[in-house]
């Protein structure tokens, strides 16, 4: 990842907020056959001082993965897209991509069934309690154990971490304006979460009227 002064994100709090907010992830292991990545749901640890996150793997991803026997990297991509030059105005300019992502390493502890079984169904509860008629796991507990004990349960404490928020920091305020705006409500390339983040960052700029 580049280390770009303007867009080093270096508090623990905003890449918790970020995995929060997208808990779709890769997980990439080098293993002795070379690199394996996989896509997995994630969820933080909220009772825990230091990032740590829960998860799973269907088997046979944890041999694949090599998981628990050495570092692994998570990747968690937050809002993106494209920016494109004609939004700056008048002047020289090229495109870019604002984005905000996060690197995390760590060595995965490979968690006991029955940890397992609680983190899944915890796990459910988390996406599923907003939906006006959740199914959880413990609501059939025969068939979801079943169907976990096909899955290896993990928790990565994140050892350190590399993150990136590259959100037009290093431009004139008129053009951070005429981005949120394109994002917002433009018709191409328009991404309204990447426009939101952008409004945090930059401190409601480009606020609509």
């Amino acid at each position: 990842m580049r280390h770009t002064p303007h867009y080093i994100m270096k508090d623990p709090e905003e890449v918790k907020r970020l995995i929060r907010e997208n808990p779709w992830a890769t997980i990439v292991s080098n293993t002795a056959k070379g690199l394996v990545a996989s896509h997995y749901p994630v969820v933080l640890e909220e009772d825990r001082d230091e990032i740590s996150i829960v998860s799973h793997v269907g088997r046979p991803d944890d041999r694949a993965l090599e998981l628990g026997q050495h570092e692994v990297l998570v990747i968690i991509q937050g809002p993106h897209g494209y920016v494109s030059p004609s939004w700056y105005g008048d002047g020289p300019a090229v495109p870019t991509w604002n984005h905000v992502t996060a690197h995390l390493y760590g060595t995965p502890e490979i968690l006991s069934d029955e940890e397992n079984w609680r983190v899944l169904t915890e796990l459910v509860h988390h996406f599923e309690d907003s939906v006006p008629h959740p199914k959880l796991l413990e609501d059939n507990e025969e068939y979801g154990r079943k169907i976990v004990s096909g899955t290896a349960g993990f928790r990565l404490v994140v050892t350190r971490f590399e993150a990136r928020a590259k959100l037009s920091q290093d431009k004139p305020d008129v053009v951070v304006d005429s981005v949120i705006d394109n994002l917002a409500h433009g018709e191409h390339y328009s991404s309204t979460e990447l426009a939101a983040e952008m409004r945090r960052v930059h401190g409601g700029a480009g606020a609509d009227a």
